[in-house]
């Protein structure tokens, strides 16, 4: 555990990644295989099931430093991290941290034995390792328990170390990384060795992201790229492999138990498909809005009556395997071709293939690209045919060629403090929109945004909350309704769930409208014209 905070500390100290690797090529160089495992899992975002809750160790926290529930309250919000919070806190109670510091796998490992343990006795050995334990040492503990180490390393930058210590490519640790990785001296070995031993039937390719473009004409001649819809579903891969089908979200989760009707074992045994997971509104042959989708993943039963009216399809749209032959070296022009013989040989209602959009010109396309909305798309897709399948966000070879985002005038209502790096400031903000008319004019609540504005506009914003807070309800203040921001978000569906009768996708701030009195910004009649316009109604 030492060793560890000495890591977390060194890559906490540090912007550049050619150090972060180096720091952590040294830590697995030298520690146990069992440590650095637990190492892996952590810095690559492995988080222990939840032991006990945030609040509760917080108000042991509290009571342990004599401090009011409002004063503890106050500290978070400066703060803006709970296990950084209790770690200040007891700063002053670690008169027994001369002990030996157990190692990072023996102090996860300590954490997962605690939950045979009743809630009395969890609380005494938590309060009695905070004591024993140095203020990085604890704080890392606590961490453990609250949520994933977060500092700064993306599971690329593991990946880069890992690849320089063990000399192989980066693209086969990878691999080996995709799915759940189990915190062992075995797995942390065979992620190391040139052949690790084992088959990997069940596992995923690393996916390729494209990325963002405003203009087509910037990446090349419009016949080196095929264009495509963006699907707005759920990204997967699916494989049979071994006589076995998996289906993996590109958040590295199996999922095939709540897709049963996406029969993999219709693939050609050793064949790995990259595609959209999508429910498809076979009246108007495209597909239904993502809300419907969205139940499908939250149902934990599937009742067939739910399968029927919300049918399943796989849009694929890469080959990454075939005959068991990795073919992610190829170019998409031949990896497109054999694509085209597989999914012709499936049932079409479960499967399709994303069609080329044809046109000649970047500037027919982008004609094209104004109907996506209506066809439930986000926009399109730019593949250069010469490329190979890459792993992560590889800029060059594949683009996403996005629709504007759909916006609207909200008035600021409510304002939050953020959390770690923001934490002191309000920077979390709720917006509404009118409803109603004359004295019965009300705002209700349409979003919550925390981006968009720069680090100066924060800063003035924040001011301004602290001057002009009307209520306050915990951590959450009410403001003054005087400011209006236009606020940007890829759709919006109508839902009982929320006051507005409206949800909105991926909102965010798109810039501070300061020409705008509150009065004039946009009215719930506005959102709901806006909706069924690009709903095609």
């Amino acid at each position: 555990m030492k060793r560890f905070a000495e890591l977390f500390d060194a890559l906490d100290r540090t912007n550049a990644t050619s150090e972060k690797v180096a720091h952590m090529v040294a830590y697995f160089r030298e520690v146990a295989s069992e440590d650095g495992a637990w190492a892996v899992f952590f810095l690559t975002g492995g988080r222990l099931r939840r032991l006990i809750g945030p609040r509760t160790l917080g108000a042991w926290a509290g009571e342990a430093a004599q401090l009011p529930e409002w004063l503890l309250g106050e500290c978070y919000d400066a703060v803006g991290d709970g296990a950084e919070t209790i770690a200040l806190l007891l700063e002053g109670q670690a008169a027994e941290a001369t002990h030996e510091v157990p190692a990072l796998a023996e102090t996860a490992r300590s954490l997962e034995a605690l939950r045979t343990l009743d809630e009395s006795a969890q609380r005494a050995a938590i309060e009695s390792r905070w004591r024993a334990l140095p203020r990085l040492e604890r704080l890392l503990f606590t961490k453990m328990m609250t949520g994933s180490l977060r500092v700064g390393v993306s599971k690329l930058l593991v990946v880069r170390a890992l690849a320089e210590l063990s000399g192989l490519e980066r693209e086969v640790i990878e691999h080996r990384l995709v799915g759940d990785f189990e915190p062992t001296a075995e797995r942390f070995g065979g992620l190391l060795r040139p052949d690790d031993g084992t088959h990997l039937a069940s596992k995923p390719y690393p996916f390729f992201l494209a990325s963002p473009l405003d203009e087509p004409e910037e990446i090349g001649p419009r016949d080196a790229f095929i264009a495509e819809w963006k699907w707005d579903g759920i990204r997967a891969q699916l494989l049979h492999r071994a006589g076995k089908v998996a289906l993996w979200s590109r958040g590295e989760e199996r999922i095939e138990e709540r897709f049963p009707d996406i029969d993999g074992t219709a693939l050609p045994d050793g064949t790995a498909l990259d595609g959209e997971l999508l429910v498809w509104d076979f009246d108007r042959d495209r597909p239904a809005d993502f809300g419907v989708l969205q139940t499908r993943i939250n149902r934990k039963r599937l009742s067939k009556n739910l399968l029927a009216k919300s049918p399943a399809r796989f849009v694929a749209y890469d080959l990454l395997e075939a005959d068991g032959e990795d073919l992610r070296s190829r170019s998409l022009r031949e990896r497109r071709g054999r694509l085209e013989a597989v999914v012709a040989e499936l049932d079409p209602r479960a499967f399709a293939i994303s069609a080329a959009v044809t046109a000649d010109s970047w500037d027919g396309l982008r004609e094209l690209r104004k109907s996506a909305r209506k066809r439930g798309v986000e926009g399109l897709m730019l593949k250069r045919l010469d490329a190979p399948y890459r792993s992560g966000r590889r800029r060059g070879d594949w683009w996403k060629w996005k629709l504007e985002p759909l916006t609207l005038d909200c008035v600021l209502t409510m304002a939050q403090s953020g959390s770690g790096k923001r934490a002191g400031r309000f920077t979390d903000y709720t917006f509404g929109l009118w409803r109603g008319e004359g004295a019965e004019r009300t705002l209700v609540t349409i979003a919550k945004a925390y981006s968009g504005l720069d680090d100066e506009e924060i800063a003035e914003l924040d001011k301004w909350i602290r001057r002009h807070t009307v209520e306050r309800f915990g951590p959450v203040r009410a403001v003054e309704p005087m400011h209006v921001f236009e606020i940007g978000f890829e759709g919006m569906r109508e839902s009982k769930r929320h006051k507005a009768g409206l949800a909105v996708r991926f909102p965010r701030i798109l810039r501070w409208r300061r020409d705008k009195r509150a009065e004039d910004a946009s009215t719930l009649a506005d959102a709901h014209e806006l909706r069924q316009t690009f709903a095609g109604e």
